[in-house]
């Protein structure tokens, strides 16, 4: 029975910076628990631009979600399974959340993880977060912020890591190495050069290796009961703490197959329930997006960084904190759901897609089985209608559609475009909008906030301000199932900072076992 230390669940975005950072000392052994293998020389991982060719693919754990009666029910939730996590598998766009979204964590109970404490974890990322270099900034989306800022009256951002904003338009900053194209991912920044130095003996990398439930001796964690890719079953023990980082899905059904979370529901699946958590698995947060599309008058420039290399934030309502609608603009026409509305892919295209910063759909993650090679069902209940029958949510696409279509009639931009593919030049009625972007409606895979953090008296909380689980010794959450609520922009790079967070926790706990 191997023992080490810490165990790290999920060699993923904060998993991999938690690891190396406690390898720091020679004295202190880590092994990582990865369901995935190895990101070091695979390309096809490794080179930016081919984000897209990794979805659905091998290194896809592929989620889906129930049925959404408002929504688009065949989203397909990608979640990586290869070292570095959804930082080996994402755009990398790279945004410090803004100073609004941490104090509003520190409002929602989370004490100490207020804009003014997190701030300093900004500057201790090691990922090479540099703006989209000039030979990556494509004429047509130069064009479009030129366009935008007339249109709209936003300001450009240049840089938009320099200073908080609320409003604005620019190319993203990214997580990349412009020279070759190459993710600077939580993997590449945090592990890759431990890995090809050999100078981190204390560090274990487990990979292909599935951890499917949690070692508890009364109210306190001792290891993790994984399989190997072989198929063996091995038994890993954390002599200090265990760290769960697998992740928005598999950190709350690892929980919850460990017999932590709500008991009602465990008991009817004949799962022996250790510790009631009712919170586990609930707050379901998501960025939700939807598309338009446009033909353009023949093809683009290819230069890119990754396809989708600008955006824009505006601010609708002024007594809104931060900003209440977000674009990503797509050199690509990004036609997935479209096509299975009807709509034809054209041959050359761009999209924008408006997204909800701070949706107000509020889902939840359970199990459907006592199996854990069953996956969970996510039921993001998107564009459900609130109390009072409005789904703010719908209504911000809606808003969306209008703002992206005035930017399409403003020039330099106007001049690229044919036709207006989806919705349609002919849908302007705003509940036929509603209708359709709400049924093309997308995921930016953003899944977050399933084992949140929150106060001693937050029922719902399942780990306190400390990352430590209610009830429980010897073991933490560090990964996006902690956000008590979802930031207002791209959360990569809030992950990295709560396991930067997490590990400066762990250097100030003391070293005796439970009591970690």
């Amino acid at each position: 029975m191997p023992v080490y230390d810490y165990v790290v669940v999920g060699g993923g975005t904060a998993g991999s910076v938690i690891a190396s950072r406690l390898t720091e000392d020679p004295d202190v052994t880590v092994a990582v628990i990865e369901g995935g293998p190895s990101d070091l020389d695979r390309d096809e991982v490794l080179t930016l631009r081919r984000w897209l060719g990794l979805l659905g693919g091998e290194l896809d754990y592929e989620y889906t979600t129930t049925e959404q009666p408002r929504g688009n029910s065949h989203i397909l939730h990608s979640r990586a399974k290869v070292l570095g996590g959804c930082s080996s598998h994402n755009t990398l766009i790279s945004f410090k959340p803004l100073p609004s979204d941490w104090d509003e964590w520190a409002a929602a109970g989370a004490a100490g993880w207020g804009a003014e404490e997190m701030d300093p974890y900004f500057g201790k990322l090691r990922n090479n977060i540099v703006r989209v270099a000039k030979k990556d900034q494509n004429q047509i989306a130069t064009d479009w912020i030129e366009a935008t800022k007339t249109a709209l009256g936003v300001p450009e951002v240049v840089g938009f890591n320099d200073q908080p904003f609320e409003e604005g338009v620019g190319f993203f900053d990214l997580s990349y190495h412009p020279e070759t194209n190459k993710r600077s991912s939580a993997s590449v920044a945090y592990l890759h050069p431990h890995m090809e130095a050999g100078d981190r003996p204390n560090l274990t990398l487990m990979l292909e290796t599935w951890a499917h439930k949690l070692e508890l001796d009364g109210t306190a964690a001792k290891g993790v009961h994984v399989r190997t890719k072989d198929g063996e079953e091995v038994y890993v023990e954390a002599a200090r703490e265990v760290l769960v980082c697998a992740g928005a899905v598999d950190t709350p059904r690892l929980l919850m197959h460990s017999g932590i979370g709500p008991k009602r529901d465990l008991e009817a699946l004949g799962i022996p329930c250790v510790l009631d958590l009712p919170g586990v698995g609930e707050n379901l947060l998501d960025h939700p997006e939807s598309v338009i599309v446009w033909e353009t008058d023949g093809p683009i420039p290819d230069n890119s960084a990754m396809d989708s290399d600008a955006g824009l934030f505006v601010k609708r309502d002024p007594e809104h904190k931060g900003p209440d609608l977000m674009f990503h603009f797509y050199q690509i026409p990004f036609t997935d759901n479209p096509e299975r509305l009807g709509y034809e892919r054209p041959e050359h295209g761009v999209s924008m897609t408006p997204n909800i910063p701070k949706s107000r759909s509020r889902g939840r993650l359970y199990l459907t089985s006592a199996d854990p090679e069953v996956k969970p069902a996510l039921d993001f209940r998107y564009f459900e209608r609130d109390e009072n029958g409005v789904d703010y949510d719908g209504d911000t696409l809606v808003d969306g559609i209008k703002l992206a279509r005035r930017i399409a009639q403003a020039e330099p931009f106007a001049k690229w475009l044919k036709r207006e593919v989806f919705p349609g030049p002919d849908v302007t009625d705003d509940a036929e909008i509603s209708e359709l972007v709400r049924k093309a409606a997308h995921t930016v895979y953003h899944p977050a906030g399933t084992c949140k953090m929150g106060a001693a008296d937050d029922q719902l909380a399942v780990v306190d301000p400390e990352l430590k689980i209610r009830g429980l010794s010897g073991i933490r959450i560090a990964d996006a199932s902690v956000f008590p609520t979802m930031p207002a922009v791209n959360p990569m790079l809030g992950v990295l900072m709560v396991g930067e967070k997490c590990a400066d926790l762990l250097h100030k706990a003391p070293t005796q076992g439970g009591d970690a």
